[in-house]
Parts: structure tokens; sequence; C-alpha cells
């Protein structure tokens, strides 16, 4: 049979291939029917018996604080009655706003800075294509205790040992961090291109070489990215760590909330509205250059 008598095949319009797609309706209406069913089982847990009168007052004693602050405190202005300290040789009071978010991001970036440092080795002996995998799964096993206790009972604990103070916040941010930043750092050694390490090894480049010039590349930008990513994490469990006092905007916070004095919680979430956009806006054009180079 010549070329010329081999005829291809005709291809299929847009009615044929939709007549021909896979029939899996029974599929999609037993899912349907499981999510239903789940849905319904969790609202049978939950009872709606309005909000309590306390609750409307702690909304709208929010609202009163958020449009008319307390000026001074949002601004940091020293009285008679403060206590100041010195930060970069300047005196500020350690009552105002500005003190505590600078001591808030301070535990936020000093837990998230030690924690990606630590999980750097943990997240390389977690990885089963850089070690045994019976090694890998004892540093996993590590991994997932880290990030099956939630923050809160890390800072009850470690409130024990240090006390009620911020290098307590410090500690109880480090290791959260290591949990979430050591599990995105695995699954980045595990994108790594392999046929670039064999070009290199190929080429007479030592082990180093290989690191260097081959791994770090690769996995630097993802890792920074990580780390920013776990600081905006950082940033809002600083916050609610100050509750249980390990140090932090959050203890005042919680404070002027119980006694009701709503200019001086609005001057709190005021100042914390503002970092938090500002650390979102700076976060993300960080990460887009990293994105595009």
């Amino acid at each position: 049979m010549s070329e010329k008598q081999i005829k291809a095949p005709r291809p299929l319009s847009i009615e044929e291939t939709y007549a021909q797609r896979p029939r899996r309706w029974w599929v999609y209406t037993l899912i349907v029917l499981v999510v239903a069913l789940i849905l319904f089982w969790s609202a049978s847990g939950v009872q709606y018996k309005g909000i309590a009168n306390k609750g409307s007052e702690v909304a709208q004693g929010i609202v009163r604080g958020l449009a008319s602050p307390n000026w001074d405190l949002l601004l940091g202005r020293i009285t008679e009655n403060t206590t100041t300290t010195k930060i970069l040789g300047i005196t500020v009071s350690t009552e105002g706003v500005p003190y505590l978010l600078f001591q808030t991001i301070a535990i936020a970036f000093l837990g998230t800075i030690i924690g990606g440092l630590l999980a750097v080795p943990i997240s390389f002996l977690a990885c089963d294509r850089v070690v045994p995998k019976w090694v890998a799964k004892i540093f996993q096993l590590l991994i997932l205790l880290i990030r099956t206790i939630p923050s809160l009972v890390w800072a009850l604990v470690w409130i024990r040992v240090t006390g009620p103070n911020a290098f307590c916040g410090v500690v109880t941010q480090s290791v959260c961090s290591i949990g979430m930043i050591s599990k995105m750092y695995i699954t980045a050694i595990e994108d790594l291109d392999v046929r670039i390490l064999e070009s290199l090894d190929a080429s007479g480049c030592n082990g180093f070489q290989k690191i260097r010039c081959g791994i770090l590349p690769q996995i630097i930008p993802n890792f920074i990215s990580t780390v920013i990513y776990r600081f905006d994490i950082n940033m809002k469990d600083a916050t609610t760590l100050g509750i249980v006092g390990a140090g932090g905007i959050g203890a005042p916070l919680i404070q002027c909330i119980t006694s009701s004095r709503w200019s001086m919680v609005g001057s709190y979430l005021f100042g914390l509205i503002i970092l938090m956009m500002l650390i979102e806006w700076v976060s993300t054009k960080i990460r887009n250059r990293l994105t595009r180079g």
C-alpha cells in the first residue's frame, strides 16, 4: 500500500468530542451527596443562640475606638505617668503603640529568622532524596510533631521555662516556624532539577561546587519566599501570643478590651492595621521580584 493511499483520520468536531466525553455523572452525584451529608452532620453540632449582649457591646466599642483612637497612645507621646526606654538612641514610651509594634515586629522577625535557619538542616535530613529513608522518616515525624501542636500551646509550655516576656515569644515563634518552613523547604528540595547536577558532575565539579552552582541557585529564591510568607504569619501570631504573656501588643490589647477602654483599643488596632498593610505591600514586592528575577 502506497503512502498516498494511507488516509489520516478525520479530526473530530467539537460536538463529536463533547459527545464522546467520559460519563461520570454518578461520581459527581456521589461527591455532592457526601459533601451534603458532611455539611448536615457538621451543622448538627453547632447551636446558634444569637449574639450575646456583651458581644454586641464589644463590637460597638471597637467601632467607636477605631473612629476615635487615643492619639497620644497611637503616636507614643511621652507623658508624666508613662515609663520610657531608648530604641536606637530615641526615647519612646513603653506604653505607646510604636514601641509595642516595634516589639511585635522584633519577636516575629527573630522567630522567623531563627526558625528558617534551623529548618535548613532539618529539611535536608527529612528529604529521602538526600538521606536514607529511615533517617528521613525520623525527621518527618519531628516536623509533624511540631506542626501538630498549636502555637498557643507552645507558648504556654515555654512561658514556664522563660517566664512571661518577649523572649518566650521568640522561642515559640522559632519552634512553630520550623514546622511549616521545613515542609516548604522539602518541597523545594524535591523539585530540584537533577540534570543540572549531572552536568556539573560530568564537568568534574566537586561536591562543594555542585552545591554552590547547582543546588543553591535553585532553592534560595524558594527559601526566601517561604521565609517572607512565614514572617507574615508570625506577625499575626505574635499579636495572639501576647495575650498569654509572650510579649508584643497582644497583652495590652486584650486588657483594654476587658476593661472597655475603647479609645485605647482603637489605637492598638489602628496601628496593627497600618503595620500589616505596610508589611503586606513590602513582602508582595519582594516575592514578585524573586519570582520574576
